[in-house]
């Protein structure tokens, strides 16, 4: 087979890339490890800033999400004492944030590349990548049990943090930055009402939690868990119990509970990798870096990624100009570390640390006590939790 640019990875960022290529008349095609179910059995965050809303729309896919997103427009964060809100419409100047499943953008791009008559070759094996440095590179793999190959133009990694795009990166040319946090997030997917129609980030002296959402009837709660905890040491009770253990009182009492649908431990982990492009070889997504979840910062990540990439794509189709493409690695990384310093400001804010001395503990406290007394503060989270510009 021959294509212009071969994705590997059909997660949304993948997709993303696929569509809005397409609709300029690039071709492409996609390989993806897992089967279709496989890939819309995953549950992630949902928390859509507004600049991968507007790539949906110009991808031809934000019907659904304008029908069923939740628009909001602030947060809370809970403390010793109370809920302090904080306004994101008015702090960043009149942005907001949309709360819409990664699974339903997921299924969204899976049918729009489906009507457009996409190429998207799911249970590839063996995937390799060869001659990345020449202007001829190729991509191998195996589909029952048949060995494949794709030649192309270019190719672009969006395949996860295990993928092979980025291990295809020489040694001495890969440079890795990273984080490991001590412990995780247990997550409980419920048919229950949300106990608050925005998110609640919840800095306890039990350890973080969050309230969360789906939609008006499906709730998306977490709690910080040692990393040795496994999802058959909490009962769906146990858990409703120490949730609400970390949430203040009036919070607590309104809560509805239920059984849980989904319930899962997620370990964190801040980590970049540096350059995102070599040779014909673009990383995009999970591929080139990892959030952790507290900021909503991953998904977002991976679609300004998308971005930068897709119109340097596209300028070299259309104009011959390859200043895009040249650049795309720095102008990735320089907005993804910003978006990382916030992931990990708000995790070292409130996250209980087990080494943490009682004077990290004082910092860590009077950060949180600055960000609810202070407008300038709150207007610096707001401006980065909508999104910083592309």
């Amino acid at each position: 087979m021959k294509t212009q640019v071969c994705i590997i990875g059909g997660g949304p960022a993948g997709l993303l890339l696929s569509q809005l290529l397409h609709g300029k008349d690039i071709d492409n095609i996609v390989l993806e490890k897992h089967t279709r179910d496989y890939v819309l059995a995953r549950i992630r965050a949902g928390v859509l800033e507004r600049g991968f809303a507007k790539l949906m729309h110009e991808a031809g896919c934000g019907d659904r999400l304008d029908r069923e997103g939740e628009v909001h427009e602030g947060v809370s964060i809970a403390h010793d004492k109370g809920l302090t809100r904080i306004d994101l419409f008015k702090g960043s100047g009149g942005s907001t944030v949309i709360v819409y499943g990664q699974t339903e953008v997921t299924r969204d791009l899976y049918e729009a590349r489906e009507k457009m008559g996409g190429v998207v070759i799911h249970e590839a094996a063996d995937v390799a990548l060869h001659d990345l440095k020449s202007d001829a590179p190729y991509v191998t793999y195996v589909k029952d049990g048949k060995a494949e190959r794709v030649d192309c133009e270019f190719v672009v990694g969006a395949d996860g943090f295990h993928g092979i795009s980025r291990k295809s990166i020489p040694a001495d040319v890969l440079r890795e930055y990273e984080r490991v946090y001590p412990f995780g997030w247990l997550g409980v997917l419920s048919e229950t009402k949300p106990v608050s129609h925005e998110l609640i980030y919840s800095g306890n002296e039990r350890g973080f939690a969050l309230c969360s959402l789906r939609s008006q009837v499906l709730s998306r709660y977490y709690i910080q868990v040692p990393l040795e905890d496994k999802v058959d040491d909490w009962s769906d009770e146990a858990f409703w119990e120490e949730l609400k253990r970390r949430l203040p009182p009036d919070v607590g009492v309104r809560m509805q509970t239920g059984p849980s649908i989904e319930k899962s431990i997620a370990p964190l982990r801040s980590y970049i990798a540096e350059p995102m492009q070599y040779g014909r070889l673009f990383l995009a997504g999970d591929a080139a870096h990892i959030f952790p979840p507290t900021g909503a910062k991953g998904l977002n990540s991976a679609a300004s990624d998308v971005h930068y990439l897709y119109h340097g794509l596209v300028d070299h189709y259309r104009k011959g100009d390859d200043k895009g493409l040249e650049s795309y690695s720095q102008k990735a990384l320089a907005r993804v570390w910003k978006a990382q310093r916030f992931s990990w400001s708000m995790t070292m804010m409130l996250h209980r640390f087990p080494a943490y001395t009682p004077y990290e503990r004082k910092l860590q406290k009077t950060e949180l006590e600055y960000l609810i007394s202070s407008e300038r503060a709150q207007q610096a989270f707001a401006e980065n939790y909508v999104g910083l510009p592309y």
